[in-house]
């Protein structure tokens, strides 16, 4: 998604109900919605910066908002309190909306924290709008369970994936996902066009760095792969 010069010239702070209503309208879930709608939501919502590796939101934090990522990409994870250890949920493109929990959380606070993969320029929505948007509109409402459904369903098949696959197999179904939903195509192959420490993509496939970066090496040396400025070229389809 992208904004218009103008907007993208502005300080955050400065954009004005008029433009976020416009940037809204971007979004896949704001396209469909009537200008009355549009308008309500924006009055209220705010656009806030986040450099990379700041926390959005924390786990435990009150989750009484939705975020959606006009520009630059956002982790979800889960932190461990005592050994600071992470699990990387998902890393969401810009265009994406997350922070439903806000919806329908009964405890009233985030589960997982939210953190700037990358500088990134999110719009905040109150929850109590977008509740009152999906009560009005059906297109709204309808987008809304079909995003939380496709969480769940990501979030099944990762389970059985952990129960089911060795960490080679899963570090296939990995780059074969993001090079589908980061892919450049290139000469050579598929270029994955996110920066992939082995940390990161460690965290995701619930390994050790260093049997990633075995993993990778062996991959590179068989020709599947090459590293190209800290991404991943595909060079041959991965086998699912």
């Amino acid at each position: 998604m992208e904004m218009n010069a103008l907007q993208e010239q502005k300080r955050a702070r400065d954009l004005t109900p008029e433009d976020r209503a416009e940037i809204i309208r971007r979004f896949e879930f704001g396209s469909t919605l009537d200008d009355a709608l549009v308008n309500d939501m924006a009055r209220n919502s705010v656009v806030l910066d986040f450099r990379r590796r700041r926390f959005v939101y924390r786990a435990g934090e009150p989750a009484d908002c939705l975020y959606a990522i006009i520009h630059g990409r956002i982790k979800l994870c889960r932190i461990e309190s005592d050994t600071g250890r992470e699990a990387v949920i998902d890393i969401l493109p810009e265009g994406s909306l997350f922070g439903e929990s806000a919806l329908y959380s009964t405890a009233g606070q985030r589960a997982n924290s939210a953190i700037a993969y990358e500088n990134s320029r999110l719009l905040r929505i109150q929850a109590g709008d977008f509740k009152r948007g999906m009560a009005e509109d059906d297109r709204l409402h309808d987008y809304t369970f079909r995003l939380i459904g496709q969480r769940l369903d990501h979030a099944e098949r990762r389970l059985a994936d952990f129960a089911l696959n060795a960490i080679p197999a899963r570090l296939d179904r990995l780059l074969a996902d993001f090079s589908m939903r980061y892919g450049v195509s290139e000469p050579e192959g598929v270029l994955i066009d996110i920066p992939l420490p082995h940390r990161e993509i460690a965290s995701i496939v619930g390994s050790t760095r260093e049997s990633v970066t075995v993993r990778l090496n062996a991959m590179r040396r068989e020709g599947t792969i090459a590293f190209v400025k800290r991404r991943i070229l595909l060079k041959r389809p991965v086998s699912l």
